[in-house]
């Protein structure tokens, strides 16, 4: 099987059409507040309502009250959470939907992240001290060869040029936001189209 794509931080419907119409398989939206790529609640509706049973959609939070991502979960319908702060691993239990545990590692630490990592999946994305994804800054690869990746998401500044590498080491997925915009949160559709062909074409 290819692998799976991830456009994460879609803030259109128009957006999200262009990315399942180029074969991604899931939609990733991001509910924190400070991201460029942030969606409030009533334009998430809508474009949940536009994707329909197309493709999976992620919720993306970052140290949020379980309150609110509740709300989203079930409001909107979501296939599976994203956690991508600093939460602890009780924040990560009891959903009823599969969950990611996003994880921001350095090089040559990636091996040891995933084996502690209590979540269904785990993205892995580049180290930023402040940042909590969206750096465009790509993570280097190397030390994911080998690994068993087979619940892991690649993360990290993926895009048309390198994304078949990622693809190559065959994890669960390959995730991509800035690496396929124009703009922060404005999805570039060529972009789109290369990237998702690129990684389903990799060997």
């Amino acid at each position: 099987m290819t692998v799976r794509v991830k456009i994460c931080g879609v803030t259109r419907a128009d957006d999200a059409d262009a990315a399942i119409e180029a074969g991604a398989e899931l939609i990733g939206l991001n509910f924190y507040a400070p991201s460029p790529r942030y969606v409030a609640f009533d334009t998430a509706v809508r474009i949940r309502r536009r994707i329909g049973s197309r493709a999976q959609v992620v919720g993306v939070f970052v140290n949020e009250e379980r309150a609110v991502i509740d709300k989203h979960l079930s409001e909107l319908h979501l296939d599976m959470l994203q956690f991508h702060g600093d939460e602890d691993d009780s924040a990560l239990a009891g959903w009823n939907v599969p969950v990611i545990r996003a994880l921001r590692v350095r090089g040559g630490e990636a091996g040891a992240a995933i084996s502690r990592a209590r979540a269904d999946y785990i993205l892995l994305d580049t180290f930023h001290p402040s940042l909590y994804g969206g750096s465009g800054v790509a993570r280097p690869l190397d030390d994911l060869k080998g690994l068993d990746l087979s619940r892991v998401f690649i993360s990290g500044g993926l895009n048309a040029t390198n994304v078949a590498d990622a693809a190559a080491l065959n994890p669960y997925a390959v995730d991509a936001a800035s690496g396929v915009e124009s703009s922060p949160g404005a999805k570039d559709h060529l972009k789109l189209r290369s990237f998702v062909a690129n990684a389903k074409s990799a060997r």
